[in-house]
């Protein structure tokens, strides 16, 4: 069961908010980068490309960290701990072009294969609330 994002931090999903992905690469080193989320109601979304080096490393261990920052308030964001539980093909690149748009304004300009990362939420921390954890964390 998915912990829900904070009411009062569900406008970082409106806005052109950047997400930083972090997880542990094949030599178990931790990495991060920046990528477009979406929150559809119960899980943190993200995708990349089919075959990718983070696509690997996700399938192998699943446990990811997300943090997400109000390009206007560096203190409004919201910290996620939670764990990939499925991927799904980005068919017609409907996922990231939709992406696309709301970041920059345009269509994706790669039309290589994607796929979507669907994240459980198994706990969230702002800089004003105690972390919310699921009932098995």
């Amino acid at each position: 069961m998915s912990v829900p994002v904070p009411t009062e931090l569900l406008d970082l999903f409106d806005e052109a908010a950047v997400g930083v992905l972090s997880y542990l690469n094949d030599k178990g080193q931790i990495v991060a980068f920046p990528v477009w989320v979406e929150y559809d109601g119960e899980r943190i979304l993200f995708s990349s490309p089919v075959g990718s080096r983070k696509g690997r490393s996700l399938s192998q261990r699943p446990d990811v960290s997300i943090t997400v920052v109000s390009p206007g308030n560096a203190f409004h964001y919201l910290s996620i701990s939670g764990r990939v539980v499925h991927v799904r093909p980005d068919h017609e690149l409907e996922f990231i072009d939709r992406m696309s748009h709301k970041y920059v304004g345009t269509d994706y300009n790669r039309r290589t294969p994607r796929e979507v990362f669907s994240v459980e939420i198994e706990r969230t921390n702002t800089p004003w609330r105690r972390p919310q954890k699921t009932e098995s964390t």
